[in-house]
């Protein structure tokens, strides 16, 4: 069976294929349109999709969606009703309705299938996110929590899976959501931009818990983890409230009401200065946001006693406080996958009309399903550009792979910033090793060195350590595996000075563990940096400059030609300025 998984019309649009009992490439349609978030009809996506698993769009027996336009109908109603939404905004979702219905209709006419019978399936928001966490899990017993914005009037669901059994303990419905409670905090710091949370989760750890009562104004939970937002401090139910995409790019308006700036003071205007009590907010939101998850966590584990936690939903991007669950909590193990946000809705819509068709379970345990291109394609496109390359003075080689890890350690060892591109793309927000910028996480001059060249970001935001997997326990306070980048952790404090680059203020670093069985080549590499230096950590952040990770080699030439760049890797070519 042929399925195509599609998140579409929301944030961070995305396409998936599972073929014959195997997820054969999952990717975000921003890398193709290059607009971070990319909303709408992710076409270029679902082609790319099919040309990796050698298919016609006539060859795919559903599609499946990871919405359902008929989900929580009776509630919708009662809510209504009840008069807890404006009219104005009850228009505006009758309308989105109406385009989730027609998705069928813009599917036929974006893949020429006019003429042809199409399966479609709409699949519960949040039921995708499950089955989308299920499919990254060999464990047959597990705990999960989906925690995220909206979906089908919904914004969680937790309980517990046994096989394909599933029981949900709790629902949180519409107007509640701990992802618009720290969305709209976001906001109000002055982070306006679709999916900016991970702003304050950097920042919050330079603030003090100062807002305890605030927050807890904004934020009631009972003892079985149910929480209630008071949303007279919000507006996602006025008629003032938009949710928009022109141009593809998200838009989501101010989420705050003026009664929040009576309880917390002027909000902040995206170029005014960061003060201390701008830190001091967002380190108490998340602590907020802490308090209520890991009560969510601790009443499961109350009620089922399962050891395992499977976490998606926007919120499970939460790294900080998915690092603290072990902790925090009797859980021994979290799965998280690497897309556990709407892009990831894709793999769980296709996951679980796959399983019900099939009554068999996938196992998902790589996130290089994206995109891959050919030493040809990269020969042809250094050609193309050689006259830009000569009059930047650049050296260009072809090497083996020992040669090429060698010259990368040497630069790397002098300080220079590498463009690492190699094999298929990352699925999700984090680059993995494949579409990465790479460099020395020694200096202490290295996070200036990064923001001066390239990335030209927040100077409160931490880069992340890549670290061979074999080395974690003698540099973390927790021996856990973290392929996808998903969970933060303290650095051993005999440590935190030998790594300055990648060191949170708060000692810690947000890892990627690194195996060879998963990146072979990305894994020599760290090994050859730890033979000379006894560190085996890289500091790796995203192949990108403020827009969506590159995709293709010409956009990594691009980034590199623009930038200041020293080393650009291009699978085995070598691109080095002087």
């Amino acid at each position: 069976m042929n399925i195509v998984g599609i998140n579409a019309y929301h944030g961070d649009s995305s396409a998936c294929l599972i073929k014959d009992g195997v997820v054969v490439a999952a990717v975000e349609e921003e890398r193709f349109t290059r607009i971070k978030h990319w909303a709408g009809l992710p076409l270029k996506a679902i082609v790319y999709c099919l040309e990796e698993g050698g298919l016609k769009a006539t060859d795919i027996d559903c599609f499946s969606v990871n919405i359902n336009p008929n989900a929580s109908i009776a509630k919708k109603i009662g809510y209504v009703l009840t008069g807890g939404i404006a009219l104005e905004s009850l228009v505006k979702k009758v309308k989105d309705r109406e385009k989730k219905v027609n998705l069928l209709e813009d599917l036929k006419r974006g893949l020429n299938l006019e003429n042809h019978d199409v399966e479609i399936e709409f699949v519960d928001h949040h039921i995708a996110h499950l089955y989308s966490s299920l499919i990254t899990t060999s464990h047959e017993e597990t705990l999960f929590a989906c925690i995220d914005g909206f979906g089908d009037f919904k914004s969680a669901i937790w309980g517990f899976s046994r096989g394909f059994e599933i029981e949900i303990d709790k629902t949180i419905y519409f107007p509640h959501s701990l992802g618009i409670f720290y969305q709209a905090v976001t906001q109000f710091i002055g982070f306006n931009s679709y999916g900016d949370e991970y702003k304050v989760m950097g920042l919050a750890p330079y603030g003090r818990y100062n807002y305890p009562e605030e927050m807890a104004e904004l934020v009631s939970v009972n003892e079985e983890g149910e929480f209630r937002l008071d949303t007279s401090y919000f507006t996602h139910t006025t008629k003032d409230f938009k949710y928009t995409w022109k141009g593809g790019k998200p838009d989501v308006s101010s989420l705050y009401s003026k009664r929040m700036l009576d309880l917390m003071g002027e909000n902040r205007s995206e170029k005014e200065e960061l003060t201390q009590r701008h830190k001091d907010i967002a380190h108490s939101a998340q602590k907020k946001y802490e308090e209520v998850f890991l009560g969510i966590v601790n009443s499961l584990y109350k009620k089922y006693g399962a050891s395992h936690l499977c976490l998606s939903g926007g919120c499970a991007m939460n790294s900080v406080a998915n690092g603290k669950v072990r902790e925090n909590t009797k859980i021994k193990s979290v799965t998280i996958q690497p897309a556990a946000g709407d892009a990831g809705g894709s793999v769980g819509a296709a996951y679980y009309t796959y399983v019900k068709s099939a009554n068999k379970k996938l196992l998902v345990d790589t996130p290089y399903l994206g995109p891959r291109f050919t030493m040809e394609q990269i020969e042809t496109l250094l050609s193309t550009h050689k006259s830009e390359l000569i009059a930047d003075l650049c050296e260009i080689e072809l090497l083996m792979d020992d040669q090429l890890i060698k010259s990368v350690v040497s630069g790397l060892l002098e300080g220079k910033v590498v463009g690492w591109f190699q094999g298929r793309m990352e699925w999700g927000p984090r680059a993995l090793g494949n579409r990465s910028i790479l460099a020395d996480p020694r200096r202490t001059d290295m996070k200036d060195i990064l923001n001066s060249k390239i990335k030209r970001r927040e100077s409160f935001r931490p880069f992340a350590p890549s670290i061979l997997r074999e080395h974690v326990s003698d540099w973390f306070d927790q021996d856990d595996d973290v392929p996808y980048m998903m969970k933060v952790y303290k650095i051993r404090e005999s440590k935190r000075a030998d790594i300055p680059a990648v060191t949170h203020v708060d000692g810690t670093g947000r890892l990627q563990t690194v195996s060879k069985e998963m990146n072979e080549k990305y894994y020599k590499l760290i090994q050859a940096f730890y033979e000379k230096t006894s560190v085996p950590i890289l500091l790796n952040t995203s192949f990108n400059e403020n827009e969506p990770i590159v995709c293709t080699p010409k956009q990594a030439l691009d980034c590199f030609l623009r930038t200041k760049m020293d080393i650009l890797v291009l699978e085995n070519y070598i691109v080095r300025r002087p």
